[in-house]
């Protein structure tokens, strides 16, 4: 994996699901997890033992359930002390960021036509990281990666530790995965 250029949030992210998954994650090496099913419920206890654990907590503001998937759903977050959202949404990723949140915009590239549209989309919406998915696609990270200076993620049909390697490799800062074999070092 690489060793240059440390990405503040680890090289690899941890994506849960499930509690069992989120309780895999708290346990491991990542120093960032990704919440993939965020519910008010849980939303508040998780980010306490993520912190507890001395890791960051993105939710996934678009697969929430009980949270305004508006201004107030993320005011919320912030209120409670979130440390990232993770949005496929433009104007959700604005607001977030308006509001002093690490922000994480997710793409999923089918074609050629989408790296350009990607392209476009992050000058209006400007987030601190994009996640490219799949993000076993080294070649579109490495052709994106020529086009901007956002750090990008690498996340998606990710399961062995070569892929991680190759994403890595092609430009990506970090790489997000369900697979829990692959979060520890």
């Amino acid at each position: 994996m690489r060793t240059e250029d440390k990405f503040p949030f680890g090289d690899v992210i941890a994506a849960t699901r499930t509690e069992s998954d989120f309780l895999a994650a708290i346990e491991s090496d990542v120093d960032t997890i990704f919440d993939l099913a965020p519910d008010i419920m849980t939303v508040a206890p998780r980010l306490k033992a993520a912190h507890t654990a001395k890791k960051k907590l993105f939710i996934h503001i678009d697969l929430s359930k009980g949270l305004g998937r508006d201004e107030s759903g993320i005011k919320y977050l912030r209120f409670l002390g979130i440390d990232g959202i993770i949005s496929t949404k433009s104007s959700m990723i604005k607001i977030a960021r308006e509001l002093g949140l690490t922000t994480v915009q997710r793409f999923f590239i089918v074609d050629s036509r989408f790296i350009e549209s990607t392209a476009d989309a992050l000058k209006s919406s400007k987030p601190h990281m994009i996640e490219i998915m799949p993000g076993t696609v080294t070649k579109v990270i490495s052709n994106l990666k020529s086009t901007t200076q956002t750090p990008i993620i690498a996340g998606g049909l990710i399961e062995s530790t070569d892929e991680v390697s190759a994403a890595l490799e092609s430009g990506a800062a970090a790489v997000s995965t369900g697979k829990r074999e692959l979060w520890n070092k």
